[in-house]
């Protein structure tokens, strides 16, 4: 997103306190700023076009998300992600993604299941290939797909939030084998989405998460948290 997305308030459907938030939060989430860095309200305004305002506004909304600490006659002060709250998100991810599946089983249109279907094959090619870039690609748009099919837009949301918060080791985790192993997992969910089997695709997509998270576990990924 660049200096002029920002400033284009007015044909963009997000206001611009939002895009702002949405750039700070993405900046801190993929390890542009430092645990415990200071967020300076005035170079962040200049970089990214804008006033100190939604800046300030952007930090107050961080803050409630637990992404930084602002003290008083102090500054902001980034606290971002730790090893506790990895394991945090991926135990009530498994929880709310089994609850998506199931509802999935109840909602999804032909369209959509064509897509993920689409997304399971492209991501077997890539695969077998080394793309690991597009196997990141193809892995989010199957989690988009399957969100979205829930026809919830509050369980999509929180869903969304949670997948956004973990970006950075997700592309490590899918750069190793855990890419091919994550897709052969999606195609089961699908399956069983497509047989209209709300129970079992409960449990994949339960256990899909958990095994994600002891694949991290298990590589060592999690010490950039440390």
């Amino acid at each position: 997103m660049g200096n002029s997305d920002l400033k284009g308030e007015v044909t963009d459907k997000y206001s611009l306190r939002g895009r702002v938030f949405n750039r700070i939060r993405e900046d801190i989430l993929n390890g542009k700023y430092k645990d415990h860095e200071e967020l300076k309200e005035v170079a962040i305004g200049q970089e990214l076009g804008v006033s100190r305002t939604p800046v300030r506004e952007a930090f107050r909304q961080l803050e409630l998300e637990g992404l930084i600490q602002i003290i008083p006659n102090k500054g902001a002060y980034v606290t971002g992600i730790k090893v506790k709250d990895i394991k945090d998100i991926y135990m009530i991810r498994s929880k709310l993604e089994g609850l998506c599946a199931r509802w999935a089983c109840e909602n999804i249109t032909k369209e959509q299941l064509e897509e993920m279907e689409e997304v399971i094959y492209l991501a077997e090619f890539h695969a077998a290939r080394g793309h690991m870039e597009q196997m990141a690609e193809l892995d989010n748009r199957f989690h988009t797909i399957m969100y979205e099919a829930c026809n919830s837009k509050m369980l999509e949301h929180l869903l969304k939030d949670y997948h956004s918060y973990v970006w950075r080791v997700r592309q490590k985790t899918l750069s190793s084998n855990r890419g091919a192993v994550s897709n052969v997992e999606h195609k089961f969910i699908m399956e069983a989405i497509k047989e209209n089997n709300p129970d079992k695709a409960e449990e994949l997509a339960n256990q899909h998460m958990i095994n994600a998270y002891e694949n991290m576990v298990d590589k060592g990924l999690l010490d950039m948290y440390e």
